[in-house]
């Protein structure tokens, strides 16, 4: 076989190729299952040596769980552009940058969500309840500083359940096409502020505390 047919290697940073391949990958495994994608395509694909998926990754299964967290790890919030406004501007800024993101990896993020095949997996299971609670802590982050300490605690668990219907929205957005984008975000944001508002509205609001009056 002539030299010319093998794909050219580009030399790159260590950084970038390895970026390279977690883009090849999260790629391949949204469009077919984990057991029919090979490391050996995968490096053809990325236009890498074989190898170096065990250099950068030590293999196609730890491969497999970068792609899942790096699907559903939401990044700092000084990476997500949220305006200084209210409640529900910050809200909406902040799923609409969510569900972009969601458009252009959609049905690899569907597969990392539902454990790619490998929920039983210790390993994929910690980094999604991982991620789970990275998420509800960002997303409150970035919601504002409004928020004190004592309700970012009461609401963790309530957004932690908001998750949920983040996934089952994007699904049906993503998957079944039931849904537009729009009523999508409109679901979502409106959801979102609802939660939060009915929670710090509740905390900020006076105990009631009744004196018991006695008659002498």
């Amino acid at each position: 076989m002539s030299l010319d047919a093998e794909p050219r290697r580009q030399r790159l940073e260590p950084d970038a190729r390895r970026r390279q391949i977690l883009d090849c990958a999260i790629r391949l495994f949204g469009e077919r299952p984990y057991a029919s994608v090979s490391a050996t395509e995968l490096a053809k694909e990325a236009g890498v040596a074989r190898g170096l998926i065990n250099h950068y990754f030590g293999g196609k299964r730890d491969l497999y769980l970068e792609v899942i967290k790096a699907m559903v790890t939401v990044p700092p919030p000084d990476r997500v552009t949220v305006p200084d406004g209210t409640l529900a501007e910050r809200a909406d800024a902040f799923i609409d940058w969510f569900l972009t993101i969601l458009e252009r990896h959609g049905k690899t993020w569907l597969v990392a969500v539902a454990g790619g095949g490998m929920a039983s997996d210790p390993d994929v299971g910690k980094i999604l309840s991982d991620a789970d609670d990275l998420a509800a802590d960002r997303l409150l982050e970035a919601l504002g500083p409004t928020i004190t300490e004592e309700e970012s605690l009461a609401l963790h668990p309530m957004i932690r359940a908001y998750g949920g219907l983040i996934k089952s929205t994007g699904r049906e957005w993503i998957e079944r096409r039931s849904l537009t984008r729009e009523q999508v975000h409109t679901l979502l944001t409106d959801t979102l502020v609802v939660i939060v508002e009915s929670t710090t509205s509740a905390s900020r609001s006076p105990r009631g505390h009744r004196r018991t009056h006695t008659v002498d």
